[in-house]
């Protein structure tokens, strides 16, 4: 299976290049030391019984026979019968490193008359025989087991021992070049929840310098317009206050008693719609810290607020403990739905689902639903339904839409559905996962 991650695809690039190119360089190496041992083998092995030879043809025959006998030794053969190469199984194979051998004895022996034989192939080595006649016409076999250079299994090992080093240093090597890649993208999952966030390092080779300064520049730029966006609108809403309340002066002026509650019930729309365009410009600015966050209290305490005012709002199931948040934020966003739901769906049911790796919460309404096109359009910042165009019920069109900035700050996501049941479900998933830069107790907040 090919690895996902670009680290894992880098890995087995190289350990697979490396393996392969390790494995036919141990080879290789094998192979050459096995030709220049058997090349100097042979030299040494046909050198020594030219010596021999030469040796047993300045003695008398019982004194070849006292020789012969000293020169029998665990790699060496030696008999003045003319039978002996029969006896110790010789045969007519012929292979490379028995010619090679060959040349070497004859060139040591020269013109003597000579048989070169193969013996037999034993797991310490090849044997060969050497015929040679003397100068009295008398023949010696002379018999040399040539030495295993090398094994299968001390090749493995050497192959596995390189193998092991290489997957070493390409596991130090990528990792070095692909942690620049994974510290940048876990800064752009925190910087859509925390635009705040303490700026990349940059250092590093010149690329990774280069990313982290453009990287910071964007968090730079993306700062000042959030900054901005809330320094309009507070602009907006402190100039409005005096106009909005020059006009509730002139509305209490009024004698018409139904043309005055009409023009009071615009100037509280107008502040509600200036109130909550502010509160959606905060949004991501808000600098409000995360700290644990009794999910169950914070419900009940919008169930009871809710209470007081006449709604019926349920609240079912259990988080198994504390979740780390934005405590203002959230009871924003889950009340916003409550809202949402008693206005829209009669009365509504919260339902907590935690498994200890994410946070689920349900708030589900007994009213009509939404059409499954328009679903998504609603978070959308002023989008309202068809049949909520009387801003008395339609409200601004930003709760969603706030509810939604403030799940995207906790890592989790908030999406509606309508029930099987019928009504609508508002399911707002929160990770449990955030990181611990994001969960500091305030340094980058």
């Amino acid at each position: 299976m090919i690895p996902k991650s670009l680290f894992g695809r880098m890995i087995l690039i190289q350990t697979l290049g490396l393996l392969v190119a390790g494995g036919v360089g141990a080879a290789i190496h094998s192979w050459e030391v096995d030709r220049v041992f058997a090349q100097t083998d042979a030299a040494q092995a046909a050198q020594r019984i030219a010596d021999t030879v030469s040796l047993l043809d300045t003695l008398a025959p019982a004194e070849r026979r006292k020789v012969v006998a000293i020169l029998n030794t665990r790699r060496w053969f030696a008999s003045l019968d003319p039978a002996a190469a029969q006896r110790t199984g010789a045969g007519g194979q012929r292979h490379s490193a028995l010619a090679t051998f060959e040349a070497w004895v004859r060139r040591a022996l020269g013109s003597r008359a000579l048989k070169v034989v193969f013996a037999d192939q034993g797991a310490t080595g090849a044997s060969y025989l050497v015929q040679a006649r003397l100068t009295d016409g008398h023949w010696v076999t002379l018999g040399y087991r040539r030495s295993v250079t090398s094994s299968p299994d001390r090749l493995f090992w050497t192959w596995a021992t390189l193998a092991a080093a290489i997957l070493i240093a390409a596991l130090v090597a990528v990792r070095w070049v692909t942690r620049p890649l994974s510290i940048l993208a876990q800064a752009a999952e925190d910087l859509g929840r925390d635009i705040n966030r303490p700026p990349l390092k940059e250092n590093g080779p010149s690329e990774v310098r280069h990313v982290a300064s453009a990287f910071n520049n964007m968090q730079s730029q993306l700062v000042r317009l959030l900054q901005d966006r809330v320094r309009i609108f507070s602009a907006m809403s402190h100039d409005l206050k005096t106009p909005v309340t020059r006009l509730r002066l002139r509305t209490e002026m009024l004698k018409d008693a139904e043309l005055k509650a009409k023009f009071a019930a615009d100037l509280e729309l107008m502040e509600t719609m200036v109130n909550a365009t502010l509160d959606f410009a905060r949004g991501m600015s808000d600098r409000e810290v995360f700290q644990p966050v009794d999910i169950m209290a914070l419900i009940e305490s919008i169930q009871a607020d809710a209470e007081e005012m006449g709604q019926s709002v349920a609240v079912g199931g259990h988080a198994v403990e504390p979740y780390s948040g934005k405590p203002l934020a959230l009871k924003r966003c889950i009340g916003n739905l409550v809202d949402n739901a008693v206005k829209y769906g009669q009365r509504a049911k919260v339902m907590v689902n935690d498994d200890g790796r994410r946070l689920q919460i349900r708030v589900l309404d007994a009213g009509p639903g939404i059409p499954k096109a328009e679903l998504e359009q609603v978070f959308e910042p002023f989008y309202r339904l068809e049949s909520s165009r009387n801003r008395e019920s339609g409200g601004t069109g930003l709760g969603l839409a706030i509810a939604r900035n403030i799940a995207h700050l906790h890592a989790g996501d908030l999406t509606l559905n309508n029930a099987d049941g019928g009504g609508l479900e508002a399911l707002l998933t929160l990770s449990r996962g955030l990181s611990p830069l994001v969960l500091s107790t305030g340094k980058n907040q």
